[in-house]
């Protein structure tokens, strides 16, 4: 990873790219036509471009537009998986095929994709290239002293017991066919909460000292829920865990803030 004036991270957008834009802009990663201005700085988004709002395609095209540009200066524009991105395209490859369970209810990628905001326009946008761009991101990232990723929660572990074979092996199950193994990745990656409560420090604590690391990252659940507020009145990320765990989704979806967090050197 190249070195870098400072990194941010963002997560969550759920098809609001305008929200987006105006909070990159806002944060001076990029000029008023969210082209990209961020010179030798790093942005990661931690997944969630689709559901729930109503352009998700549009902000996967803004987050890959943004990362040719950076590319061309001297900064990086990098993403993780989030469980939306795994939904959306498993509904693509899969749809309506039912998963086998023992359960009484019936369950599909596209029942899950329907009752989480799948929007129709996604899929109908969403193109093999886009696909295959997904399906090449990571689940977990290093920065510095920071772990990134997606959900908050420990079942990453079991895809393996370092960052290289956690990402090694979702992408090889992305790469396949076998439904169950997409659903798994799916069931996993919708867990939270791992790091709350009074063992949730020691949780961290563990994850970090498997996968490396003085403090996590993540979005997928949402901050002013935590907090027991409105998400418009939130004003910023959350740091909980005894400081081991810093939490981004400022629930754009829902009315709150699009988050762009530069995270400082520890």
């Amino acid at each position: 990873m190249r070195p870098v004036s400072a990194v941010f991270v963002v997560s969550d957008v759920h098809g609001h790219p305008e929200k987006l834009a105006a909070a990159l802009f806002q944060a001076g990663l990029t000029d008023a036509a969210a082209n990209w201005l961020g010179r030798d700085a790093r942005l990661w988004f931690l997944g969630d471009f689709f559901d729930r709002g109503p352009d998700g395609i549009g902000v996967l095209e803004l987050v890959r537009r943004l990362q040719v540009q950076a590319e061309a200066t001297a900064g990086e524009v990098r993403a993780l998986l989030g469980n939306h991105e795994i939904l959306a395209l498993g509904m693509k490859r899969f749809g309506s095929a039912e998963v086998p369970h023992d359960g009484i209810r019936r369950r599909s990628f596209e029942v899950s994709w329907t009752l989480n905001g799948g929007q129709d326009r996604d899929q109908q946008l969403l193109t093999d290239d886009h696909a295959a761009w997904l399906c090449n991101l990571p689940l977990l990232a290093l920065d510095g002293d920071y772990l990134l990723m997606h959900s908050d929660n420990d079942e990453y572990l079991d895809w393996g017991d370092s960052v290289e074979e956690i990402n090694a092996t979702a992408r090889a199950d992305l790469a396949g066919d076998d439904l169950v193994a997409w659903w798994e990745m799916w069931r996993r990656m919708t867990a939270r909460y791992a790091f709350r409560g009074s063992d949730g420090a020691e949780v961290a604590d563990d994850l970090m000292r498997r996968l490396g690391g003085k403090r996590l990252v993540h979005g997928h659940s949402i901050v002013a829920d935590q907090l027991g507020i409105e998400p418009a009145e939130l004003t910023g990320p959350l740091l909980y865990a005894d400081g081991r765990a810093l939490a981004i989704d400022g629930g754009t979806f829902d009315g709150g803030p699009c988050l762009v967090v530069r995270l400082p050197p520890l």
